[in-house]
Protein backbone atom coordinates (compact mmCIF):
# COMPACT_ATOMS: atom_id res chain seq x y z
CA UNK A 1 0.00 0.00 0.00
CA UNK A 2 2.50 2.47 0.69
CA UNK A 3 4.16 1.62 -2.52
CA UNK A 4 0.98 2.24 -4.14
CA UNK A 5 0.87 5.88 -2.11
CA UNK A 6 4.23 7.11 -3.36
CA UNK A 7 3.18 6.13 -6.98
CA UNK A 8 -0.62 8.26 -6.68
CA UNK A 9 1.33 10.91 -5.15
CA UNK A 10 4.47 11.06 -7.56
CA UNK A 11 1.23 10.80 -10.40
CA UNK A 12 -0.07 13.63 -8.92
CA UNK A 13 2.87 15.57 -8.76
CA UNK A 14 3.81 15.25 -12.57
CA UNK A 15 0.00 16.24 -13.74
CA UNK A 16 0.50 19.18 -11.46
CA UNK A 17 3.82 20.29 -13.23
CA UNK A 18 2.37 19.29 -16.40
CA UNK A 19 -0.55 21.57 -15.60
CA UNK A 20 1.95 24.39 -14.40
CA UNK A 21 4.06 24.25 -17.94
CA UNK A 22 2.94 27.10 -20.22
CA UNK A 23 0.32 26.27 -23.27
CA UNK A 24 1.79 27.00 -26.36
CA UNK A 25 0.42 30.26 -28.14
CA UNK A 26 -0.96 30.09 -32.05
CA UNK A 27 -0.84 33.11 -33.42
CA UNK A 28 -2.20 33.21 -37.15
CA UNK A 29 -1.49 35.20 -39.93
CA UNK A 30 -1.71 35.36 -43.99
CA UNK A 31 -0.50 37.48 -47.07
CA UNK A 32 1.83 38.34 -49.36
CA UNK A 33 3.77 34.85 -51.49
CA UNK A 34 7.25 36.99 -52.21
CA UNK A 35 8.46 37.20 -48.23
CA UNK A 36 7.05 33.50 -47.71
CA UNK A 37 10.44 31.93 -47.74
CA UNK A 38 11.48 34.17 -45.43
CA UNK A 39 8.74 34.31 -42.93
CA UNK A 40 8.71 30.76 -43.19
CA UNK A 41 12.46 30.57 -41.66
CA UNK A 42 12.20 33.59 -39.11
CA UNK A 43 8.92 31.76 -37.83
CA UNK A 44 11.02 28.94 -37.03
CA UNK A 45 14.19 30.27 -35.15
CA UNK A 46 11.99 32.37 -33.78
CA UNK A 47 9.71 29.53 -32.27
CA UNK A 48 13.43 28.00 -30.54
CA UNK A 49 14.12 31.02 -29.07
CA UNK A 50 10.37 30.85 -27.69
CA UNK A 51 8.76 27.16 -27.71
CA UNK A 52 5.70 28.92 -26.51
CA UNK A 53 5.46 30.79 -29.53
CA UNK A 54 3.70 29.22 -32.24
CA UNK A 55 3.11 31.42 -35.30
CA UNK A 56 1.36 30.54 -38.04
CA UNK A 57 1.60 31.64 -41.83
CA UNK A 58 -0.39 31.54 -44.63
CA UNK A 59 1.27 32.35 -48.03
CA UNK A 60 -1.95 33.65 -50.02
CA UNK A 61 -1.45 36.64 -51.66
CA UNK A 62 -1.52 40.06 -50.22
CA UNK A 63 -4.92 40.81 -50.95
CA UNK A 64 -6.08 37.67 -48.84
CA UNK A 65 -3.93 38.98 -46.45
CA UNK A 66 -5.51 43.14 -46.09
CA UNK A 67 -8.90 40.92 -46.41
CA UNK A 68 -8.32 38.46 -43.37
CA UNK A 69 -6.95 40.84 -41.36
CA UNK A 70 -10.11 43.37 -41.69
CA UNK A 71 -12.21 40.34 -41.73
CA UNK A 72 -10.10 39.74 -37.70
CA UNK A 73 -9.61 36.32 -38.94
CA UNK A 74 -5.95 36.48 -38.84
CA UNK A 75 -3.65 38.17 -35.86
CA UNK A 76 -1.55 39.85 -38.85
CA UNK A 77 -1.25 40.25 -42.46
CA UNK A 78 1.18 40.40 -44.83
CA UNK A 79 1.68 42.51 -48.07
CA UNK A 80 3.86 43.74 -50.53
CA UNK A 81 1.69 46.99 -51.31
CA UNK A 82 0.97 49.37 -48.16
CA UNK A 83 -2.97 49.77 -47.40
CA UNK A 84 -5.13 52.22 -48.72
CA UNK A 85 -6.31 54.89 -46.81
CA UNK A 86 -10.12 53.00 -47.82
CA UNK A 87 -8.81 49.61 -46.45
CA UNK A 88 -7.34 51.40 -42.96
CA UNK A 89 -10.58 53.22 -42.44
CA UNK A 90 -12.06 49.50 -42.71
CA UNK A 91 -9.85 48.26 -39.87
CA UNK A 92 -11.60 47.90 -36.22
CA UNK A 93 -8.29 49.08 -34.86
CA UNK A 94 -5.41 51.20 -36.83
CA UNK A 95 -3.09 48.57 -38.46
CA UNK A 96 0.80 49.55 -37.86
CA UNK A 97 2.72 48.89 -41.28
CA UNK A 98 6.37 47.13 -40.44
CA UNK A 99 8.55 47.03 -43.40
CA UNK A 100 10.63 43.66 -43.21
CA UNK A 101 13.11 43.08 -46.42
CA UNK A 102 13.35 44.41 -49.55
CA UNK A 103 12.74 43.25 -52.64
CA UNK A 104 12.49 43.49 -56.36
CA UNK A 105 10.24 42.69 -59.77
CA UNK A 106 11.62 41.88 -62.89
CA UNK A 107 11.08 41.19 -66.05
CA UNK A 108 11.47 37.52 -67.80
CA UNK A 109 11.53 36.58 -71.13
CA UNK A 110 11.52 33.69 -73.25
CA UNK A 111 13.09 34.96 -77.03
CA UNK A 112 14.62 31.67 -78.45
CA UNK A 113 17.63 31.44 -79.64
CA UNK A 114 18.80 35.15 -77.32
CA UNK A 115 22.14 34.25 -75.26
CA UNK A 116 22.47 37.89 -74.35
CA UNK A 117 20.65 39.57 -71.49
CA UNK A 118 18.39 42.09 -72.81
CA UNK A 119 18.10 45.83 -71.27
CA UNK A 120 14.77 47.87 -70.77
CA UNK A 121 14.03 51.42 -70.96
CA UNK A 122 11.22 52.91 -68.93
CA UNK A 123 9.36 53.84 -72.62
CA UNK A 124 9.75 50.12 -73.75
CA UNK A 125 8.49 47.95 -70.56
CA UNK A 126 5.42 51.01 -70.53
CA UNK A 127 4.87 50.33 -74.38
CA UNK A 128 4.90 46.45 -74.70
CA UNK A 129 2.65 46.58 -71.46
CA UNK A 130 0.48 48.70 -73.33
CA UNK A 131 0.86 47.22 -76.13
CA UNK A 132 2.16 50.10 -78.43
CA UNK A 133 5.22 47.83 -78.81
CA UNK A 134 4.41 44.82 -80.47
CA UNK A 135 7.24 43.22 -81.87
CA UNK A 136 10.85 42.19 -80.52
CA UNK A 137 12.82 44.40 -83.19
CA UNK A 138 10.66 47.68 -82.39
CA UNK A 139 13.29 50.49 -82.17
CA UNK A 140 13.04 51.55 -79.09
CA UNK A 141 14.29 47.60 -78.02
CA UNK A 142 16.80 47.84 -80.28
CA UNK A 143 18.02 50.89 -79.35
CA UNK A 144 18.84 49.66 -75.93
CA UNK A 145 20.34 46.73 -77.26
CA UNK A 146 22.97 47.41 -79.58
CA UNK A 147 24.50 44.46 -81.81
CA UNK A 148 22.01 41.90 -80.41
CA UNK A 149 20.18 40.24 -82.84
CA UNK A 150 16.18 40.43 -82.50
CA UNK A 151 13.44 38.78 -84.06
CA UNK A 152 10.57 39.97 -85.94
CA UNK A 153 8.10 38.16 -83.78
CA UNK A 154 5.40 39.35 -81.95
CA UNK A 155 5.94 40.10 -78.39
CA UNK A 156 3.47 37.84 -76.39
CA UNK A 157 2.32 39.79 -72.96
CA UNK A 158 1.55 37.91 -69.59
CA UNK A 159 0.87 39.21 -66.92
CA UNK A 160 -0.78 38.35 -63.12
CA UNK A 161 -4.71 37.91 -63.18
CA UNK A 162 -4.91 37.42 -59.60
CA UNK A 163 -4.82 40.57 -56.83
CA UNK A 164 -1.17 40.91 -56.43
CA UNK A 165 1.37 43.36 -54.38
CA UNK A 166 3.73 42.08 -57.16
CA UNK A 167 1.36 43.69 -59.52
CA UNK A 168 1.65 46.53 -57.29
CA UNK A 169 4.97 47.60 -57.85
CA UNK A 170 5.17 46.73 -61.40
CA UNK A 171 2.15 49.42 -62.38
CA UNK A 172 3.49 51.48 -59.58
CA UNK A 173 6.77 51.69 -61.60
CA UNK A 174 4.92 52.47 -65.00
CA UNK A 175 2.87 54.96 -63.72
CA UNK A 176 5.74 56.91 -62.61
CA UNK A 177 7.75 56.77 -65.56
CA UNK A 178 5.04 56.87 -68.61
CA UNK A 179 2.06 59.13 -68.25
CA UNK A 180 0.25 56.88 -70.75
CA UNK A 181 0.30 54.24 -68.64
CA UNK A 182 -0.75 56.52 -65.86
CA UNK A 183 -3.64 57.38 -67.03
CA UNK A 184 -5.19 55.23 -69.42
CA UNK A 185 -4.04 52.24 -66.94
CA UNK A 186 -2.92 53.57 -63.45
CA UNK A 187 -1.65 51.46 -60.62
CA UNK A 188 -2.88 48.64 -58.31
CA UNK A 189 -3.12 45.09 -56.99
CA UNK A 190 -5.29 44.71 -60.03
CA UNK A 191 -5.90 46.66 -63.38
CA UNK A 192 -7.24 46.29 -66.69
CA UNK A 193 -4.53 44.94 -68.52
CA UNK A 194 -4.68 46.71 -72.30
CA UNK A 195 -2.70 43.69 -73.64
CA UNK A 196 -1.97 39.84 -73.05
CA UNK A 197 -2.35 36.56 -70.97
CA UNK A 198 -2.95 35.94 -67.73
CA UNK A 199 -1.80 33.72 -65.20
CA UNK A 200 -2.38 33.01 -61.90
CA UNK A 201 1.18 33.77 -59.05
CA UNK A 202 5.05 34.22 -59.86
CA UNK A 203 4.21 30.55 -60.79
CA UNK A 204 1.52 30.76 -63.20
CA UNK A 205 3.49 33.65 -64.85
CA UNK A 206 6.61 32.03 -65.15
CA UNK A 207 4.82 29.07 -66.34
CA UNK A 208 3.29 30.77 -69.19
CA UNK A 209 6.67 32.75 -70.23
CA UNK A 210 8.77 29.20 -70.23
CA UNK A 211 6.09 27.58 -72.53
CA UNK A 212 5.16 30.45 -74.51
CA UNK A 213 8.03 31.91 -77.36
CA UNK A 214 8.78 35.16 -77.57
CA UNK A 215 6.63 36.07 -74.05
CA UNK A 216 7.32 38.10 -71.48
CA UNK A 217 6.02 38.74 -68.19
CA UNK A 218 7.30 40.09 -64.37
CA UNK A 219 8.32 38.04 -61.21
CA UNK A 220 9.18 38.48 -57.98
CA UNK A 221 13.54 38.42 -58.52
CA UNK A 222 13.90 36.23 -55.70
CA UNK A 223 11.41 33.55 -57.61
CA UNK A 224 13.53 33.93 -61.30
CA UNK A 225 16.50 33.54 -59.13
CA UNK A 226 15.70 30.29 -57.45
CA UNK A 227 14.13 29.43 -61.05
CA UNK A 228 17.13 30.26 -63.09
CA UNK A 229 14.82 32.44 -64.95
CA UNK A 230 16.43 35.06 -67.83
CA UNK A 231 15.64 38.48 -66.81
CA UNK A 232 16.59 42.43 -68.26
CA UNK A 233 18.48 45.11 -66.91
CA UNK A 234 16.21 48.40 -66.62
CA UNK A 235 17.58 51.95 -67.51
CA UNK A 236 16.57 53.80 -64.25
CA UNK A 237 16.10 57.67 -63.22
CA UNK A 238 19.81 58.37 -62.93
CA UNK A 239 19.84 57.08 -67.05
CA UNK A 240 22.23 53.75 -65.73
CA UNK A 241 21.06 49.97 -66.92
CA UNK A 242 20.97 48.41 -63.82
CA UNK A 243 20.95 44.56 -62.83
CA UNK A 244 18.25 43.72 -60.36
CA UNK A 245 20.50 42.42 -57.47
CA UNK A 246 20.50 42.56 -53.91
CA UNK A 247 22.99 45.68 -53.64
CA UNK A 248 20.62 47.46 -56.49
CA UNK A 249 17.66 46.84 -54.73
CA UNK A 250 19.55 48.41 -51.17
CA UNK A 251 20.38 51.07 -52.96
CA UNK A 252 17.03 52.05 -54.16
CA UNK A 253 16.02 51.65 -50.43
CA UNK A 254 18.33 54.07 -49.23
CA UNK A 255 17.12 56.62 -51.29
CA UNK A 256 13.77 56.58 -49.57
CA UNK A 257 15.02 56.60 -46.07
CA UNK A 258 16.16 59.58 -45.73
CA UNK A 259 12.32 60.79 -45.86
CA UNK A 260 10.69 57.32 -44.55
CA UNK A 261 7.21 58.44 -43.38
CA UNK A 262 5.87 57.89 -39.42
CA UNK A 263 3.62 55.26 -41.09
CA UNK A 264 6.16 53.39 -43.40
CA UNK A 265 3.77 53.26 -46.10
CA UNK A 266 5.90 54.43 -49.11
CA UNK A 267 6.88 53.43 -52.63
CA UNK A 268 10.20 53.16 -53.49
CA UNK A 269 10.06 52.30 -57.22
CA UNK A 270 11.86 54.97 -59.95
CA UNK A 271 13.86 56.23 -57.08
CA UNK A 272 17.24 58.65 -57.51
CA UNK A 273 20.22 57.56 -57.91
CA UNK A 274 22.93 56.20 -60.27
CA UNK A 275 23.08 52.39 -58.92
CA UNK A 276 19.37 52.21 -57.80
CA UNK A 277 17.27 49.31 -59.08
CA UNK A 278 14.39 51.33 -60.19
CA UNK A 279 11.12 48.40 -59.80
CA UNK A 280 11.85 47.46 -56.26
CA UNK A 281 10.10 47.52 -53.23
CA UNK A 282 9.46 47.08 -49.36
CA UNK A 283 7.18 44.49 -48.21
CA UNK A 284 5.08 44.95 -44.76
CA UNK A 285 3.89 42.86 -41.82
CA UNK A 286 0.33 44.78 -41.47
CA UNK A 287 -0.26 44.40 -37.37
CA UNK A 288 -3.24 45.86 -35.65
CA UNK A 289 -2.58 48.20 -32.76
CA UNK A 290 -4.64 47.28 -30.44
CA UNK A 291 -4.15 43.19 -29.62
CA UNK A 292 -6.57 41.95 -26.78
CA UNK A 293 -4.67 39.07 -26.38
CA UNK A 294 -2.02 39.97 -23.72
CA UNK A 295 0.14 36.63 -24.71
CA UNK A 296 -0.24 36.76 -29.02
CA UNK A 297 0.64 40.40 -28.14
CA UNK A 298 3.69 39.76 -26.52
CA UNK A 299 4.95 37.16 -29.10
CA UNK A 300 4.37 39.57 -31.75
CA UNK A 301 6.22 42.53 -30.15
CA UNK A 302 9.02 40.32 -29.13
CA UNK A 303 9.32 38.96 -32.71
CA UNK A 304 9.41 42.41 -34.44
CA UNK A 305 12.22 43.49 -32.24
CA UNK A 306 13.66 40.11 -33.00
CA UNK A 307 13.37 40.34 -36.89
CA UNK A 308 14.64 44.08 -37.02
CA UNK A 309 18.10 43.06 -35.51
CA UNK A 310 18.97 39.59 -35.20
CA UNK A 311 16.48 38.01 -37.77
CA UNK A 312 17.84 40.78 -40.72
CA UNK A 313 20.97 38.42 -40.87
CA UNK A 314 19.07 35.69 -42.18
CA UNK A 315 17.91 37.80 -45.25
CA UNK A 316 20.82 37.66 -47.70
CA UNK A 317 20.99 33.97 -47.41
CA UNK A 318 17.32 33.37 -48.70
CA UNK A 319 17.70 36.19 -51.73
CA UNK A 320 16.41 38.87 -49.83
CA UNK A 321 17.57 42.85 -49.46
CA UNK A 322 17.92 43.25 -45.68
CA UNK A 323 16.21 46.65 -44.30
CA UNK A 324 18.98 50.01 -44.25
CA UNK A 325 19.84 50.42 -40.74
CA UNK A 326 18.04 53.80 -40.06
CA UNK A 327 15.09 52.45 -41.24
CA UNK A 328 14.53 49.60 -38.81
CA UNK A 329 16.01 51.73 -35.87
CA UNK A 330 12.64 53.60 -36.95
CA UNK A 331 10.72 50.69 -36.41
CA UNK A 332 11.95 49.36 -32.86
CA UNK A 333 10.89 53.51 -31.72
CA UNK A 334 7.11 52.23 -33.63
CA UNK A 335 6.79 48.58 -31.54
CA UNK A 336 5.72 50.27 -28.13
CA UNK A 337 2.77 51.89 -30.25
CA UNK A 338 1.21 47.73 -30.02
CA UNK A 339 -0.76 48.06 -26.81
Amino acid sequence: MKIMRTLIVSAGVLLLAAGAAPAQVLVNGAGATFPYPIYAKWFDEFHKLDPNAQINYQSIGSGGGIRQLLAGTVDFGATDSPMTNEQMSKASSQILHFPTVLGAVVATYNVPGLKQELNFTPDALAGIFLGTIGKWNDRELNKANPGVALPASDIVVVHRSDGSGTTFVWTDYLSKVSAAWKSNVGSGTSVRWPVGLGAKGNEGVAGLVKQTPNAIGYVELVYALQNKMPYGRVRNAGGSLIRPELKSVTAAAAAASANMPDDFRVSITNPPGKDAYPISSFTWLLVPQKIQDAQKRKILVDFLRWMLQDGQKLAEPLGYAPLPKSVAAKELKAVPQIQ
